[in-house]
């Protein structure tokens, strides 16, 4: 049963290398992580989408060949979309004179570009050592290290819980990788999604079985395909819906962009 795929992220580690290694270059930051961590995770990815093959009874020939046409499509028509977007655009990827529910908020480029600044210009050497503000954040690698002992004890104790073996610690922490860009909203919407997942699978597993696959590509590309519309159809013209709390493009923390330095003077930011 095809059960997990999990990508585990190299982006913070190859950050805090090079940010020790060469601090003060946030260019070098950037390319050093993007070679380091994006490399790894596509290839993972392709491990996964032969992982799914296999279990499909694709050959892997087949697979591959779909893969390679896919890479190759899918990035030249990337960059022409990104090239034509910020040509185009106007004030795309700055939230701040974008109206509310514009999606061209650019998360993903913005979390590069903040780590250019705390890895690369700042450098973890001023962040998360006794020299900076954040050493306490060190814990989390023993945190990390230690957390599975407890449900591997559990395990051994209680053989006839059968859902404790269902308890992942890495794929739950796992989760909170997407913490940078997606918000609170999207892992309500995950939540309610895996959770209508279960039910069915328990309730209807014929049904499950045979779209599962199909559903999940759907809720994936039917929010892109929405957003390029919304945008064709009436955000290019000047329409924009409802503004309310659901479609607010703010970081929903009104200290979030404060300096944690003490002594500096910012409006609207207690000094500390």
């Amino acid at each position: 049963m095809y059960t997990k795929h999990i990508i585990y992220l190299l982006d913070l580690i190859t950050e805090l290398v090079i940010g020790y290694i060469d601090p003060g270059k946030p260019i070098a930051i950037v390319a050093f992580k993007t070679y380091g961590y994006s490399s790894v995770t596509q290839a993972l990815s392709l491990l996964g989408d032969f992982k799914m093959g296999h279990y499909m009874k694709i050959p892997p020939k087949s697979m591959f060949i779909v893969q390679l046409v896919g890479t190759i499509v899918s990035s030249t028509v990337y960059v022409g979309t990104a090239w034509w977007l910020l040509t185009s655009v106007e004030n795309i990827c700055d939230p701040d004179y974008l109206p509310n529910g514009s999606p061209w908020t650019c998360p993903g480029s913005n979390v590069f570009y903040s780590t250019s600044i705390i890895w690369g210009v700042v450098g973890p050497l001023r962040m998360f050592t006794d020299k900076g503000v954040y050493p306490e954040q060190n814990w989390w690698f023993l945190i990390g290290f230690l957390a599975p002992i407890p449900v591997w004890f559990l395990q051994r104790k209680f053989p006839e819980k059968k859902w404790i073996k269902w308890i992942h610690v890495p794929l739950i922490l796992n989760a909170t990788a997407d913490m940078p860009t997606a918000r609170a909203v999207n892992y309500w919407s995950w939540g309610f999604v895996g959770f209508v997942s279960y039910i069915i699978n328990r309730r209807y597993k014929g049904w499950w079985a045979k779209h599962k696959y199909i559903l999940s590509a759907a809720l994936d590309a039917g929010v892109a395909f929405l957003g390029v519309i919304l945008y064709f159809a009436l955000q290019s013209k000047g329409k924009y819906g409802p503004s309310w709390w659901g479609d607010d493009i703010s970081f929903d923390c009104p200290l979030a962009r404060c300096p944690t330095a003490p002594g500096i003077d910012v409006e609207d930011c207690p000094v500390l």
